[in-house]
């Protein structure tokens, strides 16, 4: 087989070509440390790279909104610290408060005077901010101050009653705070089932107690009336417009009154025509309980009638004071439930993470000692070819002619 000089010289070249095209790879690889960089080193590696750097990707986010929940949500679990205190001190008020005959109307007012700063207190912990300046309190809308006014009822929520949401996994998401309506405002009345009240016109020095649910099942909600036809008969009537007659009986003082499942106590000598109110259950602000306390307390010590009105009216705010305890104390468990799930859910994500991380290098990095010994032998395969090329380009007739 003949072969020109020409032909020898353009296969030589080709091969030196190839060869250092090789080496070069081989050198990059090194300088990287990767074994995969383009999909022409290796499709099918190449591919499952690009999906375990999405996933590791995705998994960062979720790591970045799972830092912001758990912070947001940390701040209010300190809120509702710093409320549960307010709410101790409050109610210790409030009961010092129920001490009718021996208070006077200037230990009252110092007694009011507290109270209206313990509610500036709340509503600026109900108005709290994250670090980044969002309220907590206000639902979607961050940017709102949630609770404006100053005074009890005065006080009205204006932010929205939506939930953020961040994603803290593939398929799991998690609000990053209440909204202030859930928190502050819809509290149940009473004890959750119905509300006592006396009437501001009874004449008589009859008093209402909380009273307490008997049979559930047989509670009809609605709003009923007790009213004393004489000193010692009562009826009771129900909502319905003409209302109608539920109960009628004979008073005794501190005797029980039970209907439709519930039972209350009046004690005193009412007198005829005074009426009590048993309501069904609805909501009321946080603001609007310490606010009636407080109006109540600046009112001037009256008769007897009058001291058993306040009696009754500080009965019923301890017991509602009590409900909003117990509400925040259950906000604050869901708080802590969500808080233990991102540490549940950044615990899983953690594994994971080490686990792709490890597919990802056993798939893309580069086997060092395996590289070096290519690398090594491809110079050495290059060298060779090189001088092989210049001593067989020597072999010609005319180094031969002198």
């Amino acid at each position: 087989m003949r072969m020109s000089t020409m032909g020898f010289s353009l296969g030589s070249l080709s091969a030196m070509m190839e060869q250092q095209s090789g080496l070069a790879k081989l050198q990059n690889q090194v300088a990287l440390g990767t074994r995969v960089s383009t999909p022409a080193d290796d499709p099918i590696a190449f591919v499952h790279i690009q999906e375990l750097q999405r996933a590791q990707s995705e998994s960062e986010q979720f790591a970045k909104n799972s830092t912001l929940a758990k912070n947001r949500l940390s701040i209010e679990e300190q809120a509702f610290v710093d409320t549960t205190n307010v709410m101790t001190r409050v109610r210790e008020l409030v009961v010092q408060a129920g001490n009718v005959g021996t208070l006077s109307n200037s230990d009252r007012e110092s007694i009011a005077a507290e109270l209206s700063q313990r509610l500036d207190e709340l509503r600026s912990i109900a108005n709290r901010q994250d670090g980044n300046g969002e309220y907590l309190f206000s639902g979607y809308s961050t940017r709102t101050e949630p609770f404006s006014g100053s005074n009890g009822a005065a006080i009205s929520y204006v932010g929205d009653q939506g939930a953020r949401q961040l994603q803290i996994s593939s398929t799991q998401k998690i609000p990053d705070s209440h909204n202030g309506y859930q928190v502050f405002m819809d509290i149940p009345e009473g004890n959750g089932t119905f509300v006592t009240a006396v009437n501001a016109s009874n004449t008589g020095s009859g008093a209402m107690g909380i009273g307490s649910v008997v049979d559930r099942a047989a509670w009809v909600p609605d709003d009923y009336t007790i009213t004393f036809t004489s000193a010692t008969a009562y009826e009771i009537t129900d909502g319905a417009t003409p209302a109608n007659v539920v109960q009628t009986g004979t008073y005794t003082s501190g005797s029980a009154i039970t209907f439709n499942g519930v039972s209350v106590t009046v004690t005193g000598a009412p007198a005829t025509g005074d009426t009590f109110e048993v309501n069904r259950s609805r909501s009321e602000s946080i603001f609007q309980t310490i606010g009636d306390v407080v109006d109540i307390l600046r009112q001037p010590a009256g008769d007897a009638a009058s001291n058993a009105k306040l009696s009754s009216a500080i009965q019923g705010s301890l017991q509602q004071l009590d409900q909003a305890t117990d509400h925040f104390l259950g906000v604050r468990a869901q708080v802590g439930v969500r808080l233990a799930t991102i540490d549940s859910v950044d615990a899983t994500r953690e594994a994971l993470d080490i686990d792709t991380a490890s597919t990802l290098s056993d798939l893309r990095d580069l086997d060092y000692a395996q590289a070096l010994t290519k690398m090594n032998q491809q110079l050495v395969g290059l060298q060779a070819a090189q001088m092989s090329y210049s001593k067989i380009s020597n072999l010609s007739l005319f180094n031969y002619l002198s």
